[in-house]
């Protein structure tokens, strides 16, 4: 895959041309979003603004906005609320992630849970997923319906399979893919899939977006979780050892598990079974990270689910909207935001 330097360099705009080509629905589901966060009650104005400003990449919203647009929807506004309902469902479990991870930074400032409390941010993310079934079942659609609720409890499930595997530094590989499969990944395959539903597209549309979908999800969330230990790049809204500090079993500490000899290994055990870690501490465990070369693997496996979401829009004619799609797997890699 090359050095992570390569990598730096090669972070390409597609992100961008997404957002620059569906800009005018992007504003919509922008607006669409405050309008039905809105609230008589002060509590829950004041937290769904903060949460407004935040931002985000909204890169599931835009998923659901170039897949509508790659299957040929054009009239309408199905596609900018569905895309504000895919946009409020992970918001709402980003909202309930920071709870359960007692998390206090997120995009560079404080999180719901830290300003308020977790009474109130656990009670904010239940608005945002209630709000979000009003708008499926204004879309009417049975199949997306069905879709966004599963997807929902799908989510929920990765969230509890995690807990069930706090601290363990010998978590399987097979168990951390189907804990982001779960929590990630879902949501980016009904992204994708909601656009191919919209525009009334056959089913192998629909299986190819969502397949797209599901492995443009774990390659973004294994990217994610590598550049928690990547020291050589400078992040914006992600400070370096978030996951760590929080205890998260990723990717990167489970294949260095698999190399480090006996004492390096007890180490690595103590170190995530203390209930506070250090900043000593993560510096031990990105030096073993280095000695291992772990970002490169890491980079090279996520790089499989990138082959597979890019040959997945083979079923789709050559276009503007399928070659932004395509490059955009490369960006969930390359990124460094």
């Amino acid at each position: 895959m090359g050095t992570v330097v390569q990598l730096k360099n090669q972070i390409n705009d597609s992100y961008f041309q997404l957002k620059d080509f569906v800009e005018d629905k992007l504003i919509l589901t922008e607006e669409k979003i405050k309008s039905k966060l809105a609230s008589e009650v002060e509590l829950v104005q004041k937290m769904t603004n903060y949460h407004i400003k935040t931002g985000g990449k909204r890169l599931r919203a835009l998923l659901t906005l170039g897949s509508a647009k790659l299957c040929g929807y054009s009239k309408g506004s199905r596609d900018v609320n569905l895309a504000a309902c895919v946009e409020l469902i992970h918001s709402a479990t980003l909202m309930h992630d920071d709870v359960i991870d007692e998390g206090g930074i997120r995009r560079g400032k404080e999180t719901l849970n830290k300003v308020w409390n977790n009474h109130s941010s656990i009670l904010i993310g239940d608005y945002l997923l209630s709000r979000c079934f009003e708008m499926m079942v204004e879309d009417g659609n049975l199949e997306v319906l069905k879709l966004l609720s599963s997807t929902s409890a799908k989510i929920a499930q990765g969230e509890v399979l995690q807990l069930q595997h706090k601290g363990e530094v010998d978590m399987l590989e097979e168990t951390y893919l189907k804990i982001i499969s779960a929590k990630t990944a879902e949501l980016f395959a009904a992204a994708t899939k909601v656009g191919a539903i919209l525009s009334d597209s056959d089913t192998k549309e629909k299986d190819a977006l969502e397949f797209y979908g599901r492995n443009l999800g774990l390659t973004f969330q294994i990217a994610d979780d590598t550049l928690d230990y990547n020291s050589d790049l400078k992040l914006f809204g992600k400070k370096i050892g978030q996951d760590f500090f929080e205890g998260k079993i990723t990717l990167p500490i489970i294949l260095l598990f698999q190399k480090l000899v006996l004492n390096e290994k007890k180490l690595l055990i103590e170190i995530f079974q203390k209930e506070l870690r250090d900043k000593d501490d993560l510096n031990k465990i990105i030096s073993l990270i280095k000695k291992y070369n772990i970002i490169k693997e890491c980079y090279q496996k996520a790089q499989h689910y990138i082959n597979l979401a890019s040959n997945s829009l083979t079923v789709f004619n050559d276009s503007k909207e399928k070659e932004i799609l395509k490059s955009l797997t490369s960006f969930s890699l390359t990124r460094n935001f």
